[in-house]
């Protein structure tokens, strides 16, 4: 048997857990079962434990994989308008951590930064270029610093998550902190 497809397989599996990883953790919190998201991604549990020895590898995976997502967003709305770019990702993050609880929690939970300190410095980078795209078309005032825009999204998302907000109350919290932004 040659080894292209068991990688194939191996790489098939390991989708498979963190997809099911994902949606577990989403909807019962990073103290769920690894036994059940083997459950879900139909693999044993000891496949999990090859692709992730321990829970938090898995959780580490789950947050890098994030990562790599959100900044292939900002590099994308980054070929877009410079006026609305920063705008929307913000939105975009803000509008998912709702549906994802998994994400903004992940993100904050203590322990699992371990392996993830640079997908999220290219995150927070690629956040930076869309500040300065910005401010460099006028659209978010000059003295915003990087710092304060990443602590505006992470407690927005964090409100959106755990503050049971509906649709309007995002929308109004949003137009307020744009507002702040804004020239």
């Amino acid at each position: 048997m040659s080894s292209k497809p068991q990688r194939a397989d191996a790489r098939r599996n390991r989708e498979r857990i963190l997809a099911a990883a994902e949606e577990v953790f989403g909807q019962h919190g990073t103290g769920a079962s690894t036994e059940e998201v083997a459950a879900r991604a139909g693999v044993a549990i000891g496949t999990v434990f090859r692709h992730f020895p321990t829970k938090r590898d898995l959780l580490s995976a789950i947050v890098k994989e994030l990562l790599a997502r959100l900044t292939a967003e900002v590099t994308e709305l980054a070929a877009g308008d410079p006026r609305t770019a920063l705008f929307d990702f913000f939105a975009r993050v803000v509008e998912q951590a709702a549906a994802k609880k998994s994400v903004v929690d992940l993100l904050a939970a203590g322990g699992v930064e371990v392996g993830v300190a640079e997908p999220l410095a290219t995150l927070r980078d690629a956040v930076g270029a869309l500040l300065a795209q910005a401010q460099d078309a006028r659209a978010v005032r000059r003295e915003v610093r990087l710092d304060e825009v990443m602590a505006l999204l992470t407690a927005t998302a964090q409100g959106a998550l755990h503050g049971g907000w509906d649709d309007d109350l995002r929308r109004r919290t949003q137009e307020v902190i744009f507002a702040g932004l804004r020239p």
